[in-house]
């Protein structure tokens, strides 16, 4: 396993107001091979730590002192006017709370993740997410994204889309590549990138660079299902 910055292990921090938590984190991460270089306890200490470690990635407690509102998202504001897209940050939530990762989102930066603490339990999804978002990718909770896609509204060029376009949307918005969606809906990455280009298509996103166009279908497919 090779690290964002050239190294033989990803280098984590991690933020959360509780030390057990903090800890227990320390201890699963450690455990499947990740080096966890510091902790924090509130939002000042994460920001020293990133300055002095240089992580590849941060997890961040959405909720910390003093208020316990949205400290975390606060943090990403001043990490990513601070260092850019370095480091990829993985903010965590007890709860699904659209409107947080909406807000992560519009943001446009790469390497940022939103989930919900109960997903640390599957320690392969929980270490794939903290992976992907250390190469600069994207990460949306499942159960976000279910939470955003019951009803259709908001830009009507969505109607036009198929269920299956659709469903290859919701995937793309949880921040999945083209790979792991023909994984998941078992069927060829050819076929997903037929349905990915009909889907810039009835969006209207022409060519303006692929990830770009990835990244307004599903601010598109978002802002539908909050609005």
């Amino acid at each position: 396993m090779e690290s964002a910055n050239g190294g033989s292990v990803l280098r984590v921090v991690i933020a959360d107001d509780s030390l057990l938590v903090r800890e227990g984190t320390a201890r699963l991460l450690a455990d499947a091979g990740f080096e966890v270089t510091g902790q924090a306890g509130d939002v000042g200490s994460l920001l020293q730590l990133i300055r002095e470690q240089a992580p590849d990635v941060a997890i961040v407690d959405i909720r910390m002192p003093p208020t316990f509102s949205d400290e975390g998202l606060q943090a990403v504001a001043r990490i990513r006017q601070e260092h850019g897209e370095r480091p990829g940050i993985l903010v965590l939530s007890h709860y699904v709370e659209p409107a947080f990762a909406m807000r992560l989102i519009d943001e446009g930066a790469g390497g940022t993740g939103y989930l919900l603490k109960d997903r640390m339990a599957d320690l392969d999804d929980f270490t794939d997410a903290i992976r992907r978002v250390a190469r600069g990718g994207s990460v949306v909770d499942p159960a976000v994204v279910a939470e955003l896609v019951h009803t259709p509204a908001g830009d009507r060029r969505l109607v036009d889309l198929t269920d299956r376009e659709r469903e290859v949307l919701a995937h793309m918005a949880e921040g999945r590549s083209n790979q792991a969606i023909a994984d998941r809906l078992f069927v060829t990455p050819k076929t997903v990138e037929a349905h990915i280009a009909s889907i810039f298509s009835k969006l209207e996103l022409f060519p303006a660079g692929e990830d770009h166009r990835r990244v307004l279908a599903v601010l598109a497919f978002l802002d539908a299902r909050s609005a």
